[in-house]
């Protein structure tokens, strides 16, 4: 597998472009009000893609000026992954009828995969992927604020059994505190599954982005450490 996407993330929350540390809506940072214009520069940059979390959907926010954002950010010409709150079919037709590329599904794979097996049916697998965050190895929901019992092996073997062939690793621990990708369980999690993972959660330097590389994994995303300037988008996707 040689194929390696490095993907700058843009969280959504209100409009605004936000990092939570750990997940938690409440250890918010604002790092600006122009989503467009963040896209622009890491168009400019050399990015063909970025990763946009719709976290006001997620927390069963109003979500409005997130898919306004949104817009604005498809028309930058970049190719778009989108999640966070896509739990029906209207929530998961509306961004992929906007010129999403491709809909993450988190909360909603897990407690209704019958959704999955509708949007691959009606939309094709490449536009579908999954997106788990862990913590100790388990299973989170509702935004990465409910607890399951499910691993994250048996959700990825389940998504890969329906058709689902991309997917993000999150470890809700090391998210945007700078605590290192958690490689060895997306390994693990490509090995034993056959999914395409993309590594997720505490990237803050290039041996970070070298180390998800040298792992195989399909990819990896970069929030905080591209806005704290700690990493240089141009480094990383020269890696």
């Amino acid at each position: 597998m040689t194929d390696f996407t490095v993907f700058p993330a843009i969280d959504l929350r209100a409009g605004k472009i936000v990092r939570l540390a750990q997940g938690d809506p409440d250890r918010q940072t604002v790092y600006g009000d122009d989503p467009r214009e963040q896209a622009k520069i890491f168009k400019a940059t050399g990015a063909e893609w970025v990763h946009v979390i719709n976290l006001s959907g997620a927390f069963n926010e109003d979500a409005a000026a997130n898919l306004k954002a949104l817009e604005s950010i498809l028309s930058v010409g970049l190719k778009v992954e989108f999640g966070g709150g896509i739990r029906d079919r209207e929530t998961l037709r509306v961004p992929l009828e906007m010129g999403v590329e491709r809909i993450f599904l988190g909360t909603a794979a897990i407690k209704n995969p019958e959704l999955v097996d509708w949007a691959i049916s009606n939309y094709g697998a490449e536009h579908i992927a999954g997106d788990i965050g862990a913590r100790d190895g388990m299973v989170m929901v509702q935004g990465w604020q409910e607890s399951t019992s499910l691993t994250v092996n048996a959700i990825g073997q389940r998504l890969y059994e329906q058709g689902v062939r991309w997917c993000v690793l999150t470890d809700v621990k090391r998210d945007g505190v700078g605590a290192g990708v958690d490689v060895s369980s997306a390994v693990e999690l490509q090995r034993e599954t056959g999914l395409r993972v993309v590594g997720s959660g505490g990237v803050s330097t290039l041996d970070d982005v070298r180390c998800v590389k040298e792992a195989g994994l399909a990819g990896v995303i970069i929030g905080r450490a591209l806005y704290e300037g700690n990493l240089k988008l141009e480094e990383a996707l020269n890696v």
